[in-house]
């Protein structure tokens, strides 16, 4: 029999003999009473699936009926539900109500010990933008083309990895990334953004959140400053607000950050600055080479640290191949991040980062203390994926569907009389939308509401401006959207943006 059952019966059983003196005398009543209570004290937990009517009735030595009625009575009061080709499941959240039906009452804290002042700055900053179901990626950004992934290439090269896997790999690995995929970046860095590092320095992690996070731990202090561009990723200023920074925002000109409002901060000694040059998220705008060495002059003299951001650089440097910060640094004072999740999917989780030897120790013991490590598995097969030339010839692909779908979007997207794209050679797999004319302050939260009543999702502009001067507008991702749904799901967006 399945174990489950087995769990689930003797649950029920002993729930059972507590319902022997109740004055309930119908048996299919006595079971509905025990099922209830192993429900709700969670004996039974949400979603949990249920012996089948035939094997409940002999195990319990009860007619079919009696188990028949007592589901039924269940079902009423929705506390399981009958699942096609499952059977009947638990459907009873208790994160959602208590066990007489009321909503939770809210937590007391005076029964604890104070959180942490840090606890509560993430509690009170940390948010992550438009986190929406897995299901829905029209249109938003950062998803890349997903249908063109090379899934059965992938899925050969784990299965190899399992089939010939010894158990010595089964143990832990070095929390800042395996070798052979350390040295592997090392190359595809060194041939494509023309980067020259020591593999040691890189850290394979989850993604650029992550990098984020190390770099921050081990840099600032509460109340430290940090510069970034305004306007930012969202989750970069979250994450440095509820790690207690205090936030320079700097304004962008044709060139990338500008050095001169950067100057008038010099006083506060930043001890961070955080630049997107290769493709500035979310305006699209380049940082020029000359201002690149302006930036690395000014750190210079700040006894700062750069983090290059250099998401989608392989889109946006497919055409114009400037220089990165990193490859122009003589001091080494510049943190580079890349990820993979942009470019294959989400789901991989694995990005990296080149750090200064200056913080090697520092942030790999955070890593020990932390995450640990990417799964060994994972980190083999990106290893062949990249030798075996794989990542090159996806790359390929995914330029070109991405620039046919760019092209199909804004024909459509052109009809619109309220919102018009302004940058739209391809250098991301982002558009920015603004207001053709003046309005309401409410008015982007409107739009953004409405799509999303559509199955429409997009990021909010303003949201990425710190303080309050603001612009609205829209940031849509199109490479995720198929070409044959892309085109119906524009023409609902025009249709509802006007």
């Amino acid at each position: 029999m399945n174990t489950n059952f087995d769990f689930t019966i003797g649950r029920i059983k002993k729930s059972l003999e507590k319902q022997q003196k109740s004055i309930y005398k119908n048996k299919y009543i006595l079971l509905y009473k025990a099922i209830k209570d192993c429900i709700e004290n969670i004996e039974l937990p949400n979603n949990w699936l249920l012996p089948s009517t035939r094997v409940l009735a002999e195990e319990l030595k009860l007619s079919r009926t009696t188990i028949v009625k007592s589901y039924e009575l269940l079902q009423l009061e929705k506390l399981v539900i009958s699942k096609v080709g499952s059977g009947f499941v638990v459907n009873y959240d208790v994160n959602e109500k208590n066990s007489d039906g009321k909503e939770k009452s809210k937590i007391d804290s005076n029964l604890y010990p104070e959180m942490s002042g840090k606890g509560n700055s993430f509690l009170d900053n940390f948010s992550l933008i438009n986190r929406v179901p897995a299901s829905s990626v029209a249109f938003r950004p950062g998803i890349p083309p997903l249908d063109i992934f090379p899934i059965n290439r992938w899925k050969n090269l784990l299965n190899t990895y399992w089939r010939y896997v010894k158990s010595s790999a089964l143990s832990y690995e070095r929390s800042t990334g395996i070798d052979p995929l350390k040295k592997s970046i090392s190359n595809y860095l060194n041939v494509s953004r023309n980067i020259k590092c020591d593999y040691n320095q890189i850290m394979v992690v989850s993604g650029s959140l992550q990098s984020l996070y190390l770099i921050g731990s081990v840099m600032v202090d509460k109340g430290d400053n940090i510069i970034l561009e305004n306007p930012a990723f969202p989750n970069v200023h979250s994450l440095f607000r509820s790690l207690q920074a205090n936030l320079l925002p700097v304004s962008l000109d044709d060139e990338g950050i500008s050095i001169q409002k950067m100057n008038e901060l010099n006083h506060l000694k930043p001890k961070l600055v955080h630049v997107t040059p290769s493709n500035h998220y979310p305006l699209g705008t380049k940082m020029s080479l000359k201002r690149r060495k302006e930036l690395l002059n000014w750190a210079s003299i700040n006894k700062a640290f750069i983090i290059e951001n250099d998401y989608e650089n392989e889109v946006a440097n497919h055409l114009n191949k400037i220089p990165s910060i990193y490859s122009l640094d003589t001091e080494d004072r510049t943190i580079y991040m890349g990820t993979f999740n942009r470019l294959l999917h989400p789901s991989i989780r694995l990005g990296y980062m080149i750090v200064p030897k200056y913080l090697i120790k520092a942030v790999e013991a955070l890593q020990e203390h932390s995450h640990r490590f990417v799964a060994p598995s994972v980190q083999t097969v990106m290893n062949q994926f990249i030798e075996r030339n794989y990542l090159y010839q996806h790359l390929k692909n995914l330029m070109e569907v991405s620039q046919e779908r760019q092209a199909l979007f804004l024909k459509e997207f052109q009809k619109s009389k309220t919102m018009s794209i302004g940058n739209q050679s391809f250098t991301s797999l982002n558009l920015v939308a603004k207001f053709n004319h003046k309005v309401p302050e409410d008015k982007e939260a409107e739009i953004i509401n409405k799509l999303k009543e559509a199955n429409i999702n997009v990021h909010s502009l303003s949201e990425c401006f710190i303080g309050n001067k603001k612009e609205q507008g829209i940031i849509l991702g199109y490479s995720a959207v198929r070409e044959n749904i892309l085109e119906r799901k524009v023409k609902k967006l025009v249709n509802i943006i006007g």
